[in-house]
């Protein structure tokens, strides 16, 4: 089968490679959308996502499949469904390491709650955390939403562990996907005000035809703090340790800093005497997947109701033969959220 591969960083082929077979608690499923992630699977090619060093890799996390096949003691999945979070199943079953693998013609998914249910959600028996967000997808949403389900899933729970409340007032740094629906969510959940902090000044109109109040250049950061009451918290939705200590000015007392963006540094300097005497650091690396599986039902309703819609943020389409043009025209800063098609 088909599969994206980071032979070497900077350095992307599509390659033809051994296609997975589903043990007893997974499924194997034929992939119908990908989508690529901007940040983390830049940071990947690039060879510098945190704690991932080992090449070849397998790319992507994001995409829809439908079920083929079906393992013997898989209960809560079966052939024709439509599923999301698959991966490619290489954990010691492959040559190649794991970029998550998900940019493939086929893919594994687990049956969570079954493993849960016959106490064999361990390593041991292939088990890992994110089958936990591998998930059926009621069939009618359709394959491009259940494809930015990933990262909608993602946003919807990280606003749980910002602990963001109807009627704060925030400002969010960055307009790629996830900033974009931090903008939608934010708003369709009650927050009063939400500002947005973009460089890119053709997005200006799209972010606010996502609900948000006001745009600002990076350079007029600054002028928040006269024109603004002291915000409840500011989002750094690109992963730059920069928009900390340029934000902490900007927060009330008791305010909080919530990094999202992956951060490539180990270390990230804080200078406390920005900011007010008490404020919160929230550091948001990875998905808390309890939350980010919770997400799903609310999400799929507002699909169902139009008020979340994959046209608001897809801009580009590319088969999954043409990677390389999809990656480069990433480059462009045209582009918010690119599908791959199989």
């Amino acid at each position: 089968m088909k599969a994206v591969v980071v032979v070497e960083p900077n350095r992307v082929e599509v390659l033809e490679i051994s296609k997975p077979e589903s043990g007893p608690y997974e499924v194997l499923a034929k992939n119908k959308i990908a989508a690529l992630c901007n940040a983390t699977d830049r940071k990947l090619i690039e060879g510098h996502f945190p704690g991932v060093n080992q090449y070849p890799l397998v790319l992507g996390h994001e995409g829809v499949a439908v079920v083929e096949a079906v393992g013997s003691k898989v209960r809560n999945m079966k052939v024709g469904d439509h599923v999301i979070g698959g991966l490619l199943g290489e954990f010691g079953r492959s040559d190649y390491h794991g970029g998550w693998g998900g940019f493939c013609e086929y893919v594994i998914v687990h049956d969570h709650d079954a493993m849960v249910e016959d106490g064999v959600a361990n390593a041991e028996n292939g088990w890992f955390e994110s089958c936990e967000i591998q998930t059926v997808v009621d069939a009618d949403i359709p394959f491009e939403e259940a494809a930015l389900l990933c990262t909608w899933r993602e946003v919807y729970g990280g606003i749980g562990d910002f602990n963001l409340q109807a009627g704060d007032n925030i400002l969010i740094f960055g307009a790629g996907p996830v900033g974009l629906s931090f903008v939608k969510f934010t708003r369709t959940l009650g927050i009063n005000w939400i500002g947005v902090v973009e460089p890119n000044v053709s997005r200006h109109d799209k972010i606010k035809s996502m609900g948000a109040d006001q745009v600002f250049l990076p350079s007029e950061v600054p002028s928040i703090q006269k024109q603004r009451q002291p915000l409840d918290a500011v989002i750094d939705a690109v992963g730059n340790e920069a928009i900390v200590n340029l934000s902490l000015p900007l927060l009330k007392l008791g305010g909080s800093m919530c990094i999202y963006g992956v951060l490539a540094n180990d270390t990230i300097s804080v200078n406390k005497s920005l900011a007010p005497y008490n404020f919160n650091l929230y550091v948001h690396q990875w998905p808390t997947r309890f939350r980010e599986r919770a997400a799903q039902k609310p999400l799929c309703q507002w699909i169902r109701e139009g008020k979340l819609k994959a046209s608001d943020f897809v801009t580009h389409r590319f088969p999954l033969e043409q990677i390389n043009a999809a990656l480069e025209a990433g480059k462009t800063g045209q582009v918010i959220k690119c599908l791959l098609t199989y």
